[in-house]
Parts: structure tokens; sequence; C-alpha cells
């Protein structure tokens, strides 16, 4: 039976790119945002969700952790690693003139991806931003007589049939985003032929309010193991200033001896521990990228 797959459309997102490069012969739903992804999982409408967590450049995607943590609280699956390339694109009316773009439209992480590009070639144009890449390229397609632009990625010109005026106007050459597979339980993924780069654990950890030096001793739960850490960060609560959480990813997939023994050594210290995923990461590589949208 074909699994379902939301990812944060419409259809030409990088979170489309994404989905398709691990769920090969799966069937993808679209939704109009994150959250809606996610809640789809939780109705039982679809099997799994793939949305972003992280970009190199603008850091995590706040809305995801969040939600992930405050409202739908489901199980991180598999990890996929993304190359970004940021087009500006246009209707063909206006391909000829396109540096007399009056707005661009986009999602807010794409136009600050591409600020010293829109600030030196469009310093007049005003921005708009929309729920997703995909979103803003069907806007543009669909007011072909406003001087208008989008910023977004190869599907996105094809699928709705706009004509790419500059390419590659991201300001950094490493744009990379991570994009998670959520879940209401763990699954195996079925078989994707993208690259395997290893596995991760995700954990949640609340400090104790009251206990000094709490942070320091957490890390060194990790550090005497020899754990490598590839990423922690401080999220509110949203129960009063000053209360954070962390959420901590560990290079490793979960075993019986040292990662059990992290957790219970920090719920000695009062500590709350949640376990949010250990899963397999995959990369899809720039010329992978390229086949995969043109295709």
């Amino acid at each position: 039976m074909m699994n379902k797959i939301a990812y944060l459309g419409p259809k030409g997102t990088f979170t489309e790119v994404a989905a398709k490069a691990v769920f090969l012969n799966e069937e993808l739903v679209p939704f109009s945002s994150i959250p809606d992804c996610m809640d789809g999982v939780t109705t039982g409408t679809v099997d799994f969700a793939v949305v972003p967590i992280e970009n190199a450049i603008e850091g995590s995607v706040n809305l995801t952790l969040d939600y992930l943590i405050h409202n739908q609280k489901l199980m991180i699956n598999g990890e996929i690693v993304v190359p970004i390339e940021q087009h500006l694109l246009i209707h063909s009316n206006h391909f000829s003139t396109w540096t007399e773009i009056e707005k661009v439209y986009s999602h807010p992480h794409a136009i600050a991806q591409c600020h010293q590009f829109l600030r030196s070639m469009l310093p007049n144009a005003k921005f708009e931003y929309m729920n997703s890449t995909g979103a803003a390229a069907d806007f543009v397609a669909n007011h072909p007589n406003e001087r208008i632009a989008a910023i977004g990625n190869h599907l996105a010109a094809k699928q709705y049939n706009l004509e790419i005026a500059q390419n590659n106007i991201h300001d950094y050459e490493n744009n990379h985003t991570r994009f998670v597979i959520l879940r209401n339980e763990k699954k195996i993924i079925p078989e994707t032929s993208t690259l395997y780069t290893g596995d991760k654990t995700t954990l949640m950890v609340t400090l104790p309010s009251d206990y000094p030096g709490a942070l320091h001793h957490v890390l060194s739960a990790f550090a005497w193991r020899k754990l490598n850490l590839s990423k922690i960060e401080s999220r509110p609560m949203k129960t009063g200033l000053g209360n954070y959480f962390f959420v901590i990813d560990v290079e490793m997939k979960i075993d019986e001896v040292l990662i059990p023994g992290v957790i219970a050594e920090l719920e000695a210290l009062q500590c709350q521990v949640t376990m949010l995923g250990s899963y397999p990461c995959f990369s899809l590589l720039k010329k992978e990228h390229e086949v995969k949208v043109k295709t």
C-alpha cells in the first residue's frame, strides 16, 4: 500500500524536492503550512510529514521546532539535507525587463538568503512574504501583467512555466537546508536511493530551575562518554521569561549503553529528558538535486 507524504506546498518547493528524494514511489500531498503538515500526520490523513528544520544560512526554522514540541509531539523518523539554489523567477512577459521588477515574492528565509543580490540588482523592489517559494511562484504565474518576481528553484520554474531571469542569486554557496521526516510512531522509511550519511539521536532536555551549573553537567554527561553533539539549541518553554529547554542532536543511533546512560544521568540531575527520535540521515548531492528537479 502506498504511503501518503505531507510536504510544505504547493508544488515547486524545496520541501517537495526533499520529499521526492526520500520517498521515491509514494504519494506526495502538499499542505499550505508546516503546522498543517504535522496535523495531517496526527489525524491520519497522511503517513509521514517532511518539513524544514534548519537552514545553513538562516538557522533553525523555529516554527517547526516549537510546533513539534508544544503542539504535535511527533517522532523524527529521518533527516535529509538538500542543497539550496535560489533563482529569480519571472513571467515571460517581463523577461527582458526584469531589472524593472517592482515586487519580489517568496518565503522570508529565501528573501533573506538573497539579500545582497536584491540590494544591488533590485534596490527599489519591495518584498512580499509568502508561506513557501512554491506559493510565490504560483502567485507570479497567475499575475502575468504585474511587474513582480518570485525567488524559487528550477522545479518551481518548470511547474509554473516561469522564466529564470537570474540563476543562483543566493548570497552564499554553501547553502543547505535540513528537513526532518515526522510520524506519530517509529517506522522504517521505505527504501531510498538517496545518500545515507549516518544516524542521529535527538533529545529534548529541560533543566531544573534551581540547579546551579546544570547545563555544564548536561554537557559533561555527553563529553565523558565521548559522544559528539552536532547541535545544541535553546528554545523558550513559553512559561515565562528565562525558562528554556534544549534540543540536542547526538551523532549516533541510540544504543543499549551510552545514550540510555546519558538519559539516566540527566534524570538523576532532575532534568526532564524526552526522546524526539533516533533516525537515519540522508543527503541529496548537488548533481542529484539538479537531475531530480529537472525531470
